[in-house]
């Protein structure tokens, strides 16, 4: 894109030194990160919860660094920030997956209680989630109607499982964890088969987030890692700008972030996700595929845009990014859409493992349902600020 010229006596022109200054703040977390797990890890207890942090930050910094990198990359030594960015994003994956494991496993388990009525497993412990809890508004959203649609998807992923008949029906109520009080469905056989779904879940998500806080341990001490470091530690004191980076303007470079969101957008269905109970986040659970739903893919990539505009926006206002409650509301509602799209796909799997009872499968399947009923609020959570957004900006 053709580049524009500084005008001294334009003061909103934000010049290529705001970008080298972000980089730079954010290589020094990253070192400062560093250094605080490597002095925590392997303590026990206290320690190890700070050594937890420390990784957590190792990966805000690396996350923020590769998506800065990504918006202004016309600005930046192309050979070094095409070699860095798939590394960081290396880093960012490795260093996410055991909290996200911990995440989904709470987050089922609390949807299994609310479901069955039951109290909490002995097995479970309280783990923080990775997003803010929904809105009341949201959340009522999905109460208010869905109990046929969630028996229907329950007894496909069930009976696809264990190939079993269903031997009731069940309203999972409201979607995702929260404070609502419990639906009342018939929950006989819910009841039954909660207890050893829980179990079931515990046994294969504890079993993935042990072998993701391995691989995390063997990646932070890999020659792989100490590359990244050491670049990143080159970009603590000097960011490689290109030639004509001194007479740039940031402002269109984060202006073109926004417009790559926006027609993300609009690749939604935002129409359909503008109706309630639309059904359509569920059709999911009433297929046979055993991947992913691709419906759930254009939404985790406005997830994804939404947050490098965030991060342009903290390139452009250092101090204090202007707070937009809208965006921050359909990023909540994103970041939900993301949970609950994981965690229907973990109970899927937990309801193909071979030789599971009958009651096991009916109970992880009505799970499924309910977390696919919150993907379905969360997309109308997400229409619902975003046409705020559109109204006030028009």
């Amino acid at each position: 894109m053709a580049q524009q010229h500084l005008d001294p006596t334009d003061p909103t022109v934000v010049p290529a030194d705001a970008v080298a200054d972000y980089l730079r703040a954010r290589a020094t977390e990253f070192l400062r990160a560093l250094r605080t797990h490597r002095e925590t890890g392997g303590a026990a207890a206290a320690g190890a919860e700070e050594s937890t942090d420390a990784a957590l930050a190792l990966r805000r910094s690396a996350r923020r660094i590769s998506g800065t990198l990504h918006t202004f990359r016309p600005l930046l030594d192309a050979d070094w920030s095409e070699s860095l960015r798939p590394e960081l994003a290396w880093l960012s994956g490795t260093l996410g997956r055991e909290h996200a494991y911990a995440a989904r496993l709470h987050r089922l388990v609390t949807a299994l209680n609310r479901l069955s009525g039951a109290t909490n497993f002995p097995t479970q412990t309280a783990i923080p989630t990775r997003t803010t809890t929904a809105s009341t508004g949201s959340r009522s959203t999905t109460a208010a109607s869905g109990g046929s649609r969630s028996a229907t998807s329950a007894s496909a992923v069930g009976s696809r499982s264990a190939g079993a008949e269903r031997v009731g029906t069940a309203d999972p109520g409201t979607a995702g964890p929260g404070t609502r009080p419990p639906a009342a469905p018939d929950r006989g056989n819910l009841t039954v088969g909660a207890a050893k779904a829980g179990a079931l879940l515990d046994r294969q998500l504890t079993l993935a987030r042990t072998r993701a806080h391995s691989a995390a341990l063997q990646a932070l001490g890999s020659s792989r890692f100490h590359a990244v470091a050491d670049s990143v530690a080159v970009l603590a004191s000097e960011v490689p700008l290109t030639p004509t980076a001194p007479t740039a303007d940031l402002r269109p470079l984060a202006a073109a972030a926004h417009d790559r969101l926006r027609d993300a957008v609009t690749g939604l269905p935002l129409h359909t996700a503008g109706h309630p109970y639309n059904a359509e986040a569920l059709i999911h659970g009433l297929s046979p595929d055993t991947a992913p739903h691709p419906q759930d893919a254009p939404w985790h990539q406005v997830r994804l845009l939404l947050r490098l505009h965030r991060y342009a926006l903290e390139v452009l206002y250092p101090e204090a990014v202007p707070v937009d409650v809208r965006l921050l509301a359909a990023g909540e509602a994103l970041n939900r859409h993301r949970d609950a799209s994981e965690a229907a796909s973990a109970a899927a799997a937990a309801a193909r493992t071979p030789r599971i009872a009958p009651a096991t499968a009916y109970a992880l399947g009505v799970l499924h349902a309910d977390q696919r009923h919150e993907v379905e609020a969360s997309r109308f959570a997400f229409q619902q600020s975003w046409q705020k957004e559109a109204v006030s900006t028009s």
